[in-house]
């Protein structure tokens, strides 16, 4: 199995940061092959809605992204992780997310409509804390992994999600919190 993990937060060491360690230590403890991306690291920019990728299903802006292209490609699951900022993703996610356009465009070159429908190539999950309590607190980011896995081709199969953990390293007082993340990637990645 080849797992992918993207971390989301612009906060090294932090809670998701943790939690997606986790998540990946328990893939790997199934036998799978586990990559990651820290996106804090990355130089990228948003989809500049530019069209490039409409007829070829390749993204035209040269940045960090076109080393983030191949790993979408080759992970059969992807976990996205990432803290809640303003009932949403970071930033620095939404970025790489909306980069993804390019995956949409070459599924639509590719594909019928009925093999979109599929989504075959894999699984998605998504992993991600907040400080609130807000009932509506993981509603946004839920829609939003949605459609980057439609975009991967791939399907949205839920994740973990932690209210009331703010300070950086909240999760380590929840061992509770760490061992659903391991179990989740040992899950995930067994066939």
């Amino acid at each position: 199995m080849k797992v992918l993990g993207i971390y989301g937060s612009p906060r090294k060491g932090g809670n998701t940061d943790q939690l997606l360690d986790k998540v990946l230590e328990g893939a790997q403890s199934a036998g799978a092959e586990v990559r990651r991306v820290y996106v804090r690291d990355l130089n990228l920019c948003g989809c500049i809605e530019c069209g490039g990728c409409d007829k070829t299903g390749q993204c035209v802006v040269k940045d960090d992204m076109q080393q983030v292209y191949p790993l979408l490609d080759w992970a059969q699951v992807i976990f996205l992780a990432s803290p809640i900022f303003f009932y949403g993703v970071t930033a620095q996610a939404k970025a790489l997310i909306d980069r993804s356009q390019a995956h949409w465009s070459r599924r639509l070159l590719e594909k019928t409509q009925e093999e979109r429908a599929l989504r075959s190539r894999g699984r998605g999950y998504l992993i991600t804390v907040g400080a609130t309590r807000g009932k509506n607190l993981f509603e946004g980011p839920i829609l939003t992994a949605k459609y980057f896995y439609d975009a991967l081709d791939m399907s949205y199969e839920g994740g973990i999600f932690f209210r009331s953990l703010e300070k950086k390293n909240a999760v380590e007082e929840n061992p509770e919190t760490l061992q659903e993340a391991f179990t989740l990637g040992l899950k995930a990645a067994t066939p």
